[in-house]
């Protein structure tokens, strides 16, 4: 292709519909006919990144290679689509506006008036279309978080608006609305969906393409109607359906045309239909995959999107064992040594999950103690990984007072310590070890026949880490050190050999498992879990 191609996802009536879902699926469904793609999120709070804000807020903060703090929905298009996502695939209002005001300061526009428009929306402009020229991507999918009408999204959706006029064919817009179904009433509602248009047409963005997220399919009456109320082409007006997995949703929005209603409205020839094998193939698994294996998750985030990566990585795990996870949540600030054996009964394998501050501390130390000295699959993630440390310390090596250095700063046995770089650090946002780092593994170790490679690179967001002062007694008590870093010597993954499986990792594994390439670690994980149930 001659020039990169622009898709704007936006969305109306209420948040939540799915926009990052379907974003992904059509760049799924263009990779899937042989272009190259990359999708965008634009979030219009005035954060810098999620870093700081509270998971109950904002659901998990996932983390690119390049070590920026993003939005939940870049994992999303990770997961969909096998591409790495970076920085520039990730604005907020905040970043935009610090960008022009760094350009201010410095004197870039020679003392001109600093406004909304021109200088906000062109910035927003310029991040759109660097991403596509830098990169030399076919198309660039761009997601404007939140709903038309909100007032924090007005720059952004005046950008493209700009955009749509500049770029003429080169750039579409695709509005994901709702249609309501009215129980009382027993009718599918359009008005909604014909106010958001509305909405959007009063700022000068004419959709080309709608979706429409609804719980009852939709004739082609209802289809009909939609498309003569909102000036929209009858074969651009698509239905989304709710569905058992979000990863139906891509040959679902095939099989209603969607990449060709794209392909028509940019003027690109349409050849035939992608067969998507390989993703059906990893569909029908999951269809047949009935037999269930249940893991507790154990948190102190009551919240399915806290954990969403997780989540979903223990899900492609299940599939590729031929069963259906079921995730237990247990809540780590209810768990007590009195009740830990029945609040983790029935568990086949179980995650200590990551997080930070004091909250929950004891109960995921308690977790760690059953699971260990039960013999049950354990898998701790950052800072699962190093409760699961101190457990070890206090239950095993003697030290009653064993702690990390973040929840007691005055324990003589900080086997978790703050990282060395991380000591004169008082910004809370942004600062963490942060992105992809190399990891060393030791040969015959479990986590190297699992990686089956040597040097592996993994994601990583913290800044305390595992003690070296403390690596002989732990070494020598049955807990190795198996992984590390090569450059900062930091322990990377322990273990205990002698347990079916208990691994605790510092880096986040979630964050690089996809559909079509599971995380190696989560796969052999489920398999054991599958083991234990059977035993």
């Amino acid at each position: 292709m001659a020039e990169t191609k622009y898709i704007f996802v936006t969305g109306g009536v209420v948040s939540s519909l799915g926009k990052g879902i379907i974003s992904s699926s059509i760049g799924k469904l263009l990779q899937a006919r042989g272009y190259n793609i990359t999708i965008q999120k634009f979030d219009p709070y005035i954060n810098i990144d999620p870093g700081t804000l509270n998971p109950y807020e904002h659901g998990e903060c996932y983390v690119t290679v390049d070590g920026m703090e993003t939005d939940l929905d870049l994992g999303h298009y990770e997961r969909f689509t096998d591409i790495q996502t970076t920085k520039a695939n990730s604005l907020t209002t905040g970043r935009i506006y610090k960008a022009v005001i760094d350009k201010e300061r410095r004197g870039d526009y020679l003392g001109k008036t600093i406004q909304v428009v021109p200088h906000i929306t062109d910035e927003i402009k310029r991040n759109v279309k660097l991403l596509g020229k830098k990169n030399h991507y076919d198309f660039v999918i761009t997601e404007i978080g939140g709903t038309v009408g909100d007032i924090e999204s007005t720059p952004f959706l005046e950008a493209i608006r700009q955009l749509k006029w500049e770029l003429g064919k080169d750039a579409i817009c695709v509005h994901l609305t709702y249609v309501p179904y009215l129980k009382a009433a027993q009718e599918l509602k359009t008005k909604p969906t014909q106010h958001s248009v509305k909405e959007l047409q009063s700022i000068g963005i004419q959709p080309d393409i709608l979706v429409l997220r609804t719980e009852k399919h939709l004739n082609d009456g209802i289809l009909k109607k939609v498309a003569a109320f909102c000036n929209v082409d009858f074969d651009c007006v698509i239905q989304s359906e709710d569905l058992p997995s979000i990863y139906e949703v891509p040959v679902n929005m095939q099989n209603q045309g969607l990449d060709v209603a794209i392909l028509k409205k940019i003027g690109e020839p349409i050849d035939a239909k992608p067969g998507l094998g390989p993703w059906k193939n990893f569909l029908e698994r999951r269809a047949k995959a009935t037999e269930e294996v249940r893991i507790g998750l154990v948190g102190k985030y009551d919240l399915q999107d806290a954990y969403k990566s997780i989540r979903e990585s223990l899900s492609q795990a299940g599939t590729y064992n031929d069963h259906k996870t079921v995730l237990v949540f247990v809540n780590s600030e209810k768990i007590t040594r009195e009740n830990v054996a029945e609040k983790l009964e029935g568990l086949d394998g179980v995650v200590i999950c990551p997080g930070f501050g004091q909250r929950g501390i004891e109960g995921k130390v308690i977790a760690a103690h059953y699971t260990r000295t039960h013999n049950i699959p354990t898998f701790g993630i950052c800072l699962g990984m190093q409760m699961m440390v101190v457990e070890f310390a206090r239950n095993v090596l003697g030290y009653d007072d064993a702690n990390s250095r973040e929840i007691d700063e005055t324990t003589e046995h900080n086997v978790i310590d703050i990282m060395e770089e991380q000591k004169n650090i008082t910004n809370m946002g942004g600062t963490m070890r942060l992105g992809a780092y190399e990891c060393i593994l030791k040969q015959g170790s479990r986590v190297f026949d699992m990686y089956k490679e040597s040097i592996i690179q993994e994601r990583h967001r913290h800044r305390y880490e595992f003690n070296n002062e403390f690596q002989q007694e732990y070494e020598r008590a049955g807990m190795k050190c198996v992984g590390r870093n090569p450059e900062s010597n930091l322990v990377e993954i322990v273990e205990i050999p002698g347990l079916k499986w208990y691994v605790g990792t510092q880096f986040h594994p979630e964050y690089q498992s996809t559909v079509l390439k599971p995380h190696p670690l989560f796969v052999d994980f489920v398999k054991t879990a599958i083991e234990n149930k059977k035993k």
